[in-house]
């Protein structure tokens, strides 16, 4: 308010907002207060080193809804996937902090409203999307996010590009679940971060690791930790991919509750880094399908590596290796899931291109409850985006395996409510050595439910 912020919500305070952030870091650092009370208009903001925004309780960010001021892109010279709003380079120290809320105005931003899920507007010139990035942080070390309320961003909401040492605890992320591309907390090219005790709902993946290929020169994601979170999507609550052209490895997700998701836990390996040394534990989840607007097909376990579809030149400078139409695959192993129970109208799904694309996955006392909740067609396993034929109609298998080697299943229970039950586990017979290791199953039949 000292740099002439109105905090009215009609007036645009960015001006105001940046000059007390420049200040700040001028002086060495300190504290940038948005008092109680007050809606503070905003369009695009940099943050800078050694500063905390602190947002009070009942003090409101609100993202300008003018489309034409964003104008820097969230992924570079790709343009066509979003710009920035509150955003930050190679700052050191930075904080974001209060119970205040950052509001990103998301339908603003959306077309027509549909049963599941909002139309994205067309745009006037295909290679550039206004959408605003609720926050980007690129290259920047020691970050906290604490206690914030962020809601309704138009396209990704947290995303950390490169960046080291960051904790991102108790906030509270609602996302409209109608908004597509509505990630959560995206880490891209990140390492040493920790998720805890968050609120996240989002239409699209809650919590998603990957390795974009516009931030290549950042290496790869890993040494991350997820940990007392709650999550709701209509997509996939918790996800490794799709995009991952260096490696993710050395990632824990334990003690996590997972509600009225399209898909439970996902590795989505569709380009050529890899995925190793992950391990899920101690969540419970409960899911249900949605329609085909959003990936999954009610997958509590997914793990899965294939080529992503083939593209044309003007695609190929993002989704493929410069120069290049078509993609390749990564290796997906060391992958463990321990102590899972849940609820859905479909099984787990593994598989990839070739069987040695997935190996080494083991299942470890995993409950589900197979019992319908909505009249979508169920019985499919949802491979998109991939080369080939997007889904497999099989029929629903408490684990139904394509390709794979190595797999074991430990402690496997199904209480099958389904009439379409087809079985425990299918896995291909024509596989050779596969390795896999199945025992202690436990299947149970129950009443069919209406839904």
């Amino acid at each position: 308010m000292d740099f002439g912020a109105r905090g009215d919500g009609i007036t645009d305070d960015a001006q105001a907002l940046q000059q007390a952030i420049d200040r700040c870091t001028e002086e060495g650092g300190g504290r940038v207060l948005l008092p109680r009370m007050r809606t503070f208009l905003c369009g695009p903001v940099e943050l800078k080193s050694n500063v905390e925004l602190h947002i009070e309780s009942t003090a409101t960010l609100l993202c300008n809804p003018d489309e034409s001021i964003y104008q820097q892109s969230a992924f570079g010279e790709n343009r066509g996937e979003g710009m920035m709003w509150l955003w930050a380079r190679n700052a050191r120290n930075l904080s974001i902090t209060g119970r205040g809320t950052i509001h990103g105005n998301g339908i603003r931003f959306m077309g027509q409203e549909l049963s599941d899920s909002y139309e994205l507007k067309p745009l006037a010139d295909p290679t550039f999307d206004p959408r605003p990035h609720v926050l980007t942080l690129i290259a920047c070390d020691n970050l906290l996010i604490r206690d914030v309320t962020i809601r309704e961003g138009a396209y990704w909401t947290v995303h950390l590009v490169g960046c080291n040492v960051a904790l991102i605890d108790g906030i509270n992320l609602l996302n409209d679940l109608k908004i597509r591309n509505g990630d959560g907390i995206d880490l891209d090219h990140s390492k040493n971060v920790r998720i805890s005790n968050c609120h996240i709902t989002s239409g699209d993946d809650c919590i998603c690791l990957k390795n974009r290929r516009e931030f290549a020169e950042y290496g790869a994601c890993h040494d991350i930790v997820v940990t007392n979170c709650t999550l709701a999507s209509r997509s996939c609550a918790i996800k490794i991919g799709s995009e991952n052209m260096d490696n993710i490895y050395n990632v824990l997700v334990t003690n996590c509750i997972i509600t009225q998701s399209n898909r439970g836990i996902g590795i989505q390996n569709r380009d050529e880094g890899t995925v190793t040394d992950v391990t899920f534990s101690n969540i419970m989840m409960d899911l249900q399908l949605w329609s085909d607007v959003w990936w999954g097909k009610a997958e509590p376990i997914y793990v899965t590596s294939y080529p992503r579809a083939d593209g044309n030149h003007k695609d190929a400078n993002w989704r493929f290796p410069h120069g290049e139409t078509q993609g390749r695959c990564g290796a997906v192993s060391r992958i463990t899931f321990q102590n899972i129970q849940a609820t859905s109208e479909n099984g787990c799904f593994i598989g990839g291109d070739t069987p040695d694309k997935v190996s080494d996955i083991t299942l470890q006392n995993v409950t589900l409850n197979l019992r319908r909740t909505t009249t979508y067609a169920n019985g499919l396993y949802d491979r998109r985006p991939c080369r080939d034929e997007g889904f497999v109609t099989a029929g629903v298998f408490g684990v139904y395996i394509e390709q794979a080697q190595n797999v074991g299943i430990e402690q496997l229970t199904v209480n099958n409510y389904l009439s379409a039950y087809e079985g425990k586990v299918h896995y291909p017979t024509n596989t050779s050595n596969p390795v896999h290791r199945f025992r202690n199953f436990i299947n149970r039949a129950g009443a069919a439910l209406a839904p």
